[in-house]
């Protein structure tokens, strides 16, 4: 009965390690380092202790369950010291998964910021040399039109947070169209991909209030479906992620 008794408690206390999600993922590593753990960097009084478990089990009870108490506290030993390692090693393993799942849906280059276009030349250029599977949001613009500098500012924040998505702007007396965008049209996004302008927005300022902001614009490009999935959403879930692990 107590070899039994013995028995279960061990199993209790191990049985976690067989568990899935997280939370069992990370009883298993423990586990499967604390039985792995190379011999010649384990103390001299902690190698006794593993010498004494692993010997053959007394039929005296007490000697029995004193061998589950020294097992069990060199586990407790493990997760006090080790605990912290094992979850930020995890955490830094989950992060760059995610980073590198990112970097493949991506399916090309990434930007992160708005290019400022010089002339026509380089507007055409940008248009028909970037790759098919890049959306690209061109914005024409002066400076001391109304609503011109607040969307620079708007494309400025989301250039950082749809990287996989390129920003530009340009001057209208730059594109050498000059007679197309008159000042009264201003400011105008136009949106390309694959060569092929797929929306235009002409005075789109008229679109928002008299002060927006980046979360404005995201929206009003987001009803026509213009912007991809936000990155920052799926980070923002490997982080809940991660505190349910703690």
């Amino acid at each position: 009965m107590e070899e039994a008794k013995s028995q279960s408690l061990e199993e209790d206390f191990e049985g976690q390690a067989t568990h899935t999600g997280p939370k069992g993922v990370i009883n298993d590593w423990r586990k499967f380092k604390l039985e792995s753990q190379d011999s010649d960097s384990v103390p001299p009084s902690k190698k006794e202790i593993l010498r004494q478990m692993s010997s053959p089990q007394s039929r005296n009870g007490k000697d029995s369950k004193e061998r589950v108490s020294r097992k069990m506290s060199i586990q407790e030993y493990e997760l006090i010291h080790k605990e912290k390692e094992d979850e930020n090693c995890l955490r830094k393993y989950r992060r760059q998964c995610m980073q590198d799942m990112h970097q493949k849906l991506s399916f090309g280059p990434r930007y992160g910021f708005v290019y400022e276009l010089e002339t026509g030349e380089q507007f055409l250029e940008t248009i028909e040399k970037e790759q098919k599977i890049t959306t690209i949001v061109v914005h024409i613009y002066e400076d001391g039109i109304k609503g011109c500098d607040a969307l620079n500012s708007s494309l400025t924040c989301l250039a950082a947070e749809y990287p996989i998505v390129k920003f530009c702007k340009i001057k209208a007396s730059n594109t050498g169209a000059g007679d197309r965008f008159s000042l009264d049209v201003l400011p105008t996004l136009l949106i390309y991909k694959g060569g092929e302008l797929i929306s235009n927005f002409i005075s789109v300022a008229d679109q928002f209030a008299e002060e927006f902001f980046a979360g404005d614009v995201e929206s009003f490009l987001n009803e026509y479906g213009l912007l991809p999935e936000r990155e920052v959403h799926a980070l923002e879930h490997t982080k809940i992620e991660e505190e349910d692990i703690e």
